[in-house]
């Protein structure tokens, strides 16, 4: 008989959907294409960099082929950018997450708008400008946040597990020393995870309450995600309690009033006085 397995991904599954991620990398030798379920990877030729999942780049970085350039959010100049946001500027809201890629159109050259991120491959192949959507919604491991060119300043939805696996397999290629890396890292999450707890009390007040969680990465959700959900659900259920207790009161209240001036009223004739 197979255990129940617990609501949501686990850390281990997330952690494995976060090697799809596209990263940069630079060849050190030559390497043909290879197919893949996703498509084709391009062609390595050094010194020329090359987008390819983390799982390849992991895979070729342990057989000393590929260097891997780190995405521009783990340097710690925005690692430090990151943290003073979230602890001076904004201290109840997490980072923003990184905006989506924009391009002009090929006919319109000047006029940036969010671009599909299945054209990412190619920017100087002309594009049909029908097949461009620019309400498209882009999401990981669609959405290039881990790549060189990614802007700084912002942390993606599988910031924590791609930091790990750099940091494990290729602490040499970092812009830093990896221990300062990991210092600026260690903070962020206890900051991130302090938030976390503390605007639960947002729940506190029922009726209306919600709680944000834009911002917050993949990691970071599955392992409070049973925390979240047993809070939501004792909420929940005070919530009901209170509820029914003021109803009791209410109902009470009404018979109260319904056996009380009149009936002595009666009595007190009845009686003569």
């Amino acid at each position: 008989m197979a255990l129940p397995l617990p609501p949501g991904l686990t850390q281990n599954e997330v952690a494995f959907l976060a090697e799809m991620e596209m990263v940069t990398v630079v060849p050190r030798q030559r390497l043909d294409s290879i197919d893949l379920l996703g498509g084709k990877t391009p062609q390595l030729r050094p010194p020329h960099r090359a987008q390819l999942p983390l799982w390849l780049a992991l895979l070729l970085k342990k057989q000393r082929r590929a260097n891997i350039v780190p995405p521009a959010w783990m340097h710690p100049a925005s690692l430090a950018e990151i943290i003073h946001r979230e602890t001076k500027e904004d201290p109840e809201a997490f980072s923003p997450p990184p905006p989506p890629p924009s391009r002009a159109l090929y006919s319109q050259p000047g006029t940036a708008r969010r671009l599909n991120p299945s054209y990412l491959d190619d920017f100087t192949q002309p594009q049909q400008d029908s097949q461009q959507d620019p309400n498209s919604i882009l999401s990981p491991p669609f959405l290039p946040s881990n790549v060189a060119e990614s802007p700084a300043g912002y942390l993606p939805y599988h910031w924590l597990e791609v930091a790990e696996a750099l940091l494990t397999h290729a602490g040499d290629d970092m812009p830093a020393p990896a221990g300062e890396v990991r210092s600026l890292l260690r903070d962020l999450v206890e900051v991130r995870a302090a938030k976390m707890r503390s605007s639960t009390s947002a729940l506190e007040g029922f009726g209306d309450a919600y709680l944000t969680l834009r911002g917050v990465g993949a990691m970071e959700l599955a392992e409070n995600r049973s925390f979240l959900a047993g809070l939501v659900d004792g909420v929940r259920k005070i919530g009901a309690s209170a509820e029914a207790t003021r109803r009791e009161e209410e109902e009470e209240a009404r018979r109260g009033g319904d056996y009380g001036g009149d009936g002595d009223e009666d009595s007190d004739e009845d009686m003569g006085l």
